[in-house]
């Protein structure tokens, strides 16, 4: 799995014109899921997910989890992160997981957030075209690939 996170004060997500889905201060998350990818990596990256600390303590030091702010979490599926770019100028997305994989991983990983501890995750509508909008705090944007955890004892 991939996934770009970008600290924010703000997000949202429109599916024809209309707001499927928002946070406040949190993350907004893109979440692409390659092909073999399992629940072990869903898990995986729910807990780096809550445990990643890029917001500020009161001395202005990113020393703080989503956990520890109550922050939210706007989660959109993103099949593109998953692009094999290796050749040519046009990315092939055959790494992407198939569609109903990719989907139940995705659904499957914001429910993993929940366990975690997240106290809201928002969602995109898998497979539609959205519009993004943000408001990037810092800015802050961190990219995780579960391949380079595979061969690691990952502790929280």
């Amino acid at each position: 799995m991939r996934a770009v996170i970008q600290r924010v004060t703000g997000a949202s997500v429109a599916v024809d014109g209309k707001t499927v889905g928002e946070c406040s201060k949190g993350y907004m998350l893109l979440l692409g899921v390659m092909n073999g990818d399992s629940e072990r990596e869903a898990d995986l990256l729910a807990m780096k997910t809550a445990m990643l600390r890029v917001f500020e303590d009161e001395n202005g030091k990113m020393n703080k989890s989503i956990l520890d702010i109550g922050g939210e979490i706007l989660c959109i599926s993103q099949f593109t992160l998953c692009a094999d770019v290796k050749k040519g100028n046009r990315p092939s997305f055959t790494p992407s997981a198939p569609p109903a994989q990719a989907k139940a991983l995705y659904e499957y990983f914001v429910s993993a957030l929940y366990k975690e501890g997240v106290k809201k995750v928002d969602k995109g509508v898998f497979g539609a075209d959205m519009q993004v909008s943000l408001v990037n705090d810092g800015p802050v944007t961190i990219v995780f690939d579960t391949d380079e955890w595979a061969n690691s004892k990952i502790k929280r």
